[in-house]
């Protein structure tokens, strides 16, 4: 795939996910990109590696660029223009001429996102789990950047005047199960800190989804007050060893959009450290593993594995990537 068709697939999708300025933007640059630009456009089109959104993402490594310059100050007739939902073509050669070593420095690095509203089928899974192990919760998150979602238990799941509000279009009841965590730990091949790194997730956040952004700047504010421990390292490495001694409670093992991103060995090494540490469940120690990921249908899928001595398995229903819907509607398979 050519660089500016990568540009133009990144474009749908953003329309599709509701953030229409992204889409322009991406537009914007497949339309006008020219190597007589200078050295940020000749990069951009000589790209080296894969720039689709599966793999090197390079039209979000672009957009984030130009959206730090926003949040920063940094270019003010540019956050006009973002203001303005309008950014001409003229105004995107000008900013790649007139930034060249930020932008540069932003697109060695791929995308990194913690979508805060993925906590709301979080919130209901685990109430439906409670209701099958009551125990406290162990929590581990695969890929979990910041570790925003791994606080999921402190956000509201309904409006709230303050903190974290999670307001979902929802289909089917919402579970009423209460739940206590225990403890939380999560693992990312580059953990990002809620004090220092505030701003790359804020940059990586669409600018004209407002809603989105003030969630997660409210995540963001809270995790600095209690940061949540985030390890670097590979996921499947990291899961044997924190599934090698059962825990006290029930452990829920648990990812958003993230398996995709797995290597094949790191996929592999979790479903068999999942599949050893079941083997030697109890009803006083389970284990669970909840998956939000993308199986080709709508959305996600959201499936509940639980072993407490015994294997079972839920569909517990569909949600939107950015956490706008959820579809309730768990059942055994």
């Amino acid at each position: 795939m050519t660089v500016r068709a990568a540009f133009l697939e990144q474009a749908r999708s953003c329309r599709q996910l509701g953030s229409p300025l992204t889409a322009a933007l991406c537009e914007g640059f497949a339309r006008i990109l020219d190597p007589a630009q200078g050295q940020v456009a000749e990069q951009i089109l000589n790209w080296p590696g894969d720039p689709r959104s599966r793999a090197d993402s390079l039209p979000l490594r672009l957009c984030g660029a130009m959206h730090a310059l926003v949040l920063t100050g940094a270019d003010a007739p540019l956050a006009q223009a973002y203001q303005d939902r309008d950014v001409p073509d003229a105004m995107l050669i000008r900013v790649l001429q007139d930034h060249p070593d930020h932008i540069l420095h932003w697109l060695t690095s791929p995308p990194q996102t913690n979508e805060v509203a993925r906590s709301a089928p979080l919130i209901a899974a685990a109430r439906f789990l409670a209701t099958l192990a009551p125990q406290p919760l162990h929590l581990r998150e695969l890929g979990a950047s910041a570790g925003l979602n791994l606080n999921f238990d402190k956000y509201h799941l309904g409006p709230s005047e303050a903190g974290v509000s999670l307001t979902p279009e929802w289909q089917g009841d919402i579970p009423e199960g209460q739940f206590t965590v225990a403890s939380r730990r999560g693992v990312d091949l580059n953990p990002l800190d809620p004090e220092h790194d505030g701003l790359r997730l804020m940059a990586y956040c669409w600018a004209d989804q407002t809603a989105r952004m003030s969630r997660l700047q409210a995540a963001l504010e809270l995790a600095r007050q209690d940061p949540p421990r985030v390890d670097r390292g590979d996921a499947g490495q990291w899961l044997t060893t924190q599934l090698r001694t059962p825990a006290r409670g029930t452990v829920l093992v648990f990812h958003t959009v993230a398996a995709q991103y797995f290597p094949s060995a790191t996929g592999a090494a979790c479903a068999a450290a999942l599949t050893m540490a079941g083997a030697r469940t109890s009803p006083e120690r389970p284990l669970a593993h909840l998956q939000m990921e993308a199986d080709g249908g709508d959305g996600a899928a959201l499936t509940l594995t639980l072993w407490d001595g015994r294997r079972r398995d839920w569909s517990l229903g569909r949600a939107d990537f950015h956490g706008r819907w959820v579809r309730w509607s768990p059942m055994a398979i």
